[in-house]
């Protein structure tokens, strides 16, 4: 995939402020399947069979076979329209994506989650098919809309999942003591926390860790290969891949090397100030992540009690894509205990 060397520039500069590992994994005794996913059957609906492994290894005639209702809206925010897509019933999971996807990013844990959880996924402001905003989003605003979708759709009990870029909205938005925030899942993401302020020997690490990763970002981009996907799910999974990129495109015309400035800016946070949310914190860290360095969670869960880190070896920035299975495991248990 062909990228303007001032889009690699700008990447690798974000490398020497704070970067992360991406790892995978399965459950135990899980065996990998080809095709995980839900099935598209119409615009209305997702068919879903085999929701996870112990579904799969069960014979085709005792396989779970079901319809996920889904509905798409729209809400009105200063400045913009933000689209959001609704499907399943139950306690509601906010779903936050990043900088390379959209609502659609999540369709494996959509296909996971819906028979037990409402999930509500959504575009955050720029991103289609939300409205474009003229000079690029300010991921400022990113909390405010949040709040606002939780409010519009009258959750009042809501789990809040964020991938990367969507840390920085769903970290903004806890730190505002929600009474409606039950539990808050961070992958591949610090949000707005400082990673220089993090305590010894992980701060000691960043600066190996970026210096590392500066040869193999522009490495992946002249393989083709997109560094939030990571080299593993490239070659061990390229139509998931392909996807990814996919996905990725559809927001080609953004600027996102410019939003990735604007996102670096407003990492100014201690990571003590994490003591402020109330509800139980999870970080989900893949041991690959060549975008925010995994073991930075690892710090910070040391001075946030509430906080808790779970490693996925053999995954990239993008667990949640790449190792679905293992994710939605993991969240899934996280939510019975929270």
């Amino acid at each position: 995939m062909a990228t303007r060397p001032a889009a690699r520039q700008t990447y690798l500069q974000e490398l020497n402020l704070t970067l992360t590992r991406l790892s995978p994994g399965l459950p135990p005794g899980a065996k990998r399947v080809a095709g995980l996913g839900p099935e598209m059957t119409n615009g209305a609906s997702y068919a879903v069979r085999g929701l996870d492994a112990r579904v799969r290894a069960k014979p085709q005639s005792q396989r779970t076979h079901m319809t996920i209702s889904r509905r798409l809206g729209a809400l009105g925010r200063p400045g913009c329209r933000l689209h959001y897509e609704v499907a399943g019933s139950g306690p509601a999971i906010v779903f936050a994506h990043g900088l390379g996807g959209n609502q659609v990013s999540w369709f494996q844990q959509v296909a996971h989650f819906a028979e037990r959880y409402t999930c509500v996924t959504f575009a955050h402001r720029g991103f289609a098919p939300s409205s474009p905003i003229a000079g690029g989003p300010d991921p400022a605003d990113y909390a405010g809309d949040l709040a606002a979708l939780i409010a519009h759709l009258d959750l009042a009990d809501v789990r809040v999942v964020a991938q990367s870029m969507g840390g920085w909205t769903a970290v903004e938005y806890a730190l505002t003591r929600p009474a409606a925030l039950k539990a808050l899942v961070l992958a591949g993401t610090t949000g707005t926390l400082d990673l220089q302020s993090i305590a010894e020997p992980e701060r000691s690490r960043l600066a190996a860790w970026a210096e590392k990763n500066q040869s193999t970002v522009p490495a992946l981009f002249a393989r083709g290969i997109h560094p939030a996907a990571g080299e593993r799910m490239a070659r061990e999974q390229p139509a998931l891949h392909l996807l990814y990129r996919h996905i990725d495109d559809q927001n080609a015309a953004l600027d996102k090397e410019a939003l990735r400035v604007k996102l670096m800016a407003l990492r100014t946070r201690a990571p003590e100030e994490l003591n402020r949310v109330a509800c139980p914190i999870l970080f989900i860290s893949g041991d690959e992540d060549i975008a925010i360095p995994p073991f930075a969670a690892d710090a910070i869960a040391r001075v946030v009690p509430n906080a808790k880190v779970v490693h996925i070896a053999d995954a990239g920035h993008s667990a949640y894509f790449e190792r679905p299975l293992r994710f939605n495991q993991i969240v899934g248990e996280f939510f019975a205990a929270a």
